[in-house]
């Protein structure tokens, strides 16, 4: 895995050496590079890698089980990934850096590519039926979170066949989804959607009191 800047100017540095299949899927806020690794022991491995000094691999959440798609939480104290360690895959967040600590499960009936929003404020995740789901986390020290709300239906694609990486976003205003969804007729190429006002969607399905 290497790095360079991104208006293309200067050298590509290289960051990690191995054999093994990797794929970066955060930077946090601390400039560490969180990606996953898959190695023939353990499987898929959250790991990270610092940008700056002897750029040091270490490892995040490494278990015979398969962990993936790792994101730290925008005030870098929380780090969501998804884990099969319970039979399915669950949504788990663990302190950031402090990683050793237990984790927290944050799904309740499997759940796969979390996403947090820009303000730090919301975990989302897709459940097994394709539901995006939405989970409110509270801002302080102690990780605390509410249970999991559905924002969208599942009628969008969760994830294309072969693939086990995250394949949506959030805008960052917070005001749109940027997903796919699958052509009307089968084998037809997917669709990119932008889904708009999600909060008003939520307040629907979730009326407050």
């Amino acid at each position: 895995m290497s790095s360079q800047i991104a208006d293309g100017t200067g050298p590509v540095v290289r960051l990690t050496d191995s054999p093994n299949v990797q794929v970066p899927t955060d930077v946090a806020p601390d400039g560490t590079v969180v990606f996953m690794e898959r190695s023939a022991t353990t499987g898929y491995d959250v790991m990270a890698v610092a940008l700056d000094g002897a750029h040091q691999v270490r490892p995040l959440v490494q278990t015979p089980f398969d962990e993936r798609n790792g994101i730290v939480s925008p005030n870098g104290r929380w780090l969501a990934y998804e884990s099969n360690d319970s039979g399915s895959f669950e949504i788990y967040v663990r302190p950031y850096p402090e990683v050793a600590r237990a984790p927290s499960q944050v799904s309740t009936s499997g759940g796969t590519q979390p996403l947090w929003a820009r303000n730090g404020r919301e975990l989302f995740y897709f459940a097994p039926d394709g539901a995006l789901m939405r989970v409110a986390v509270a801002d302080g020290p102690a990780w605390s979170a509410g249970a999991p709300t559905m924002v969208l239906e599942g009628r969008y694609v969760v994830r294309p066949v072969g693939n086990v990486f995250r394949n949506y976003d959030i805008a960052p205003d917070g005001q749109r989804f940027l997903m796919m969804k699958a052509a009307a007729g089968e084998g037809g190429a997917p669709q990119i959607v932008v889904v708009q006002h999600f909060d008003e969607e939520l307040k629907r399905l979730v009326p407050t009191k």
